[in-house]
């Protein structure tokens, strides 16, 4: 009886997907910039980003591909900081 339930429970935890290694929510560094948020767009010119930046104005194309470690930061109409967001 003990190794049956041994045996069961060794089946299950055999079972389980294994955790993907998912990348770090903020690998762009966004969270520490967001004192930014209304700011002109002028202050982006000081962000040294960790990777690749990108400046979206409004009703600018822009690719919807997903990269976890680019740094993007969105303007208003006025010009200002409206969002930065990793992505």
């Amino acid at each position: 009886m003990r190794a049956a339930l041994i045996v069961s429970a060794l089946l299950l935890a055999a079972c389980q997907a294994p955790v993907a290694d998912s990348p770090s929510e903020d690998a762009c560094t966004a969270a520490n910039l967001q004192h930014l948020v209304g700011a002109p767009a002028t202050a982006a010119d000081a962000i040294s980003a960790p990777s690749d930046m990108r400046i979206i104005r409004p009703g600018q194309a822009v690719t919807m591909d997903f990269r976890a470690d680019r740094l993007n930061i969105e303007l208003d109409e006025d010009d200002q900081i409206s969002r930065i967001f990793c992505g």
